[in-house]
């Protein structure tokens, strides 16, 4: 069973699937992402792989008799892809060349341009999770590309506030922030032609980086080859640099915001939104976690333990010490 149930209370839709928690524990000596499972070909550098287990599908259940008109369900159309960085079991992204992960790039612009042929897909979210604090229990370096039907709620907020903006303004939020972080500097990490890094004024999570495109980008499907290269080189030298922080493995969800598809409502969207990557890492420090607990979850009032300034500059340094990533 997997399917959509609408929240009347939010206007937002949740999935729900019983499936996902029959998923088998993988045996200790077994990956299936790697060369010689029989899942995946013996030779690759990055990959597409269906999920297994995949709460959307392009062939959905019907879903189960247990909704009203009120309490509405519909089928959990959409599309999960796993996206494998590397054969290399132990592998971390960083450890990649610059090459290596402009191919990552150029493989999440191809699901981009692929998926949203599908006229039923409305949002395309490419995201990671790293981990065991975020819950990864696969350790294979791979993130993963939801394909929605319906809007996600956190989207529609987004799209609206920078609609708004740009209507007020006629300029672009995105670009008013990097310009508000550039004046600021302290909460600047990095920027070059393409992209600027930044840990922005109002970030939930002590080490949250942005990163932002600073032209008019607003998906995948925008990047040229100087945009794969520099997102590239700056994804090599920005993970390093979250590992270098604490010297261990850096947790955190990766999630990049691109413009949504086949929807008439948002097809003017360029004009107001760009391409953007958030981070949100739960470490608040080496061995302490940032837990999310009833205000953050229960009124989605975050509470950022640490000064927004004082974790830029350590992200930063961290940055400055990582130049190294990009000698090839």
């Amino acid at each position: 069973m997997a399917e959509l149930r609408y929240n009347p209370l939010l206007g937002d839709w949740v999935m729900v699937s019983a499936d996902r928690s029959k998923r088998p524990d993988m045996p200790k000596d077994f990956c299936p992402f790697d060369p010689g499972s029989g899942k995946v070909p013996e030779d690759y550098d990055v990959l597409k792989y269906d999920n297994d287990f995949p709460i959307l599908s392009q062939n959905p259940p019907k879903p189960d008799d247990v909704g009203s008109e009120f309490y509405k369900t519909k089928e959990s159309y959409g599309k999960c892809d796993v996206i494998l960085y590397s054969p290399d079991h132990n592998a971390h992204l960083y450890e990649q060349s610059i090459e290596h992960i402009e191919k990552l790039v150029r493989l999440w612009k191809e699901r981009f341009i692929e998926l949203k042929k599908d006229q039923k897909i409305k949002y395309i979210f490419p995201f990671e999770n790293r981990g065991k604090e975020v819950g990864t229990t696969m350790p294979h370096p791979h993130g993963q590309i939801y394909a929605y039907s319906e809007m996600p709620l956190r989207l529609k907020i987004e799209l609206e506030n920078a609609k708004a903006y740009y209507e007020k303004t006629g300029d672009n939020i995105f670009s008013k922030m990097i310009s508000e972080e550039k004046e600021f500097k302290e909460r600047m990490i990095y920027e070059d032609e393409n992209f600027a890094i930044f840990v922005p004024f109002f970030c939930e999570y002590p080490y949250g980086v942005y990163i932002v495109a600073k032209n008019d980008i607003a998906s995948f499907e925008d990047f040229k080859e100087a945009e794969i290269h520099s997102f590239a080189k700056i994804l090599k030298r920005l993970t390093l640099s979250f590992d270098r922080l604490f010297d261990r493995e850096f947790p955190y969800m990766m999630c990049i915001y691109q413009r949504p598809v086949n929807s008439d409502e948002y097809r003017d969207c360029d004009k107001f939104y760009r391409f953007n990557v958030k981070f949100f890492p739960p470490l608040r420090g080496k061995n302490s976690i940032k837990w999310n607990a009833s205000s953050e979850t229960g009124a989605w009032v975050h509470g950022n333990p640490r000064r927004v300034e004082e974790t830029a500059k350590e992200l930063r340094e961290s940055f400055e010490r990582s130049k190294d990533a990009w000698q090839e």
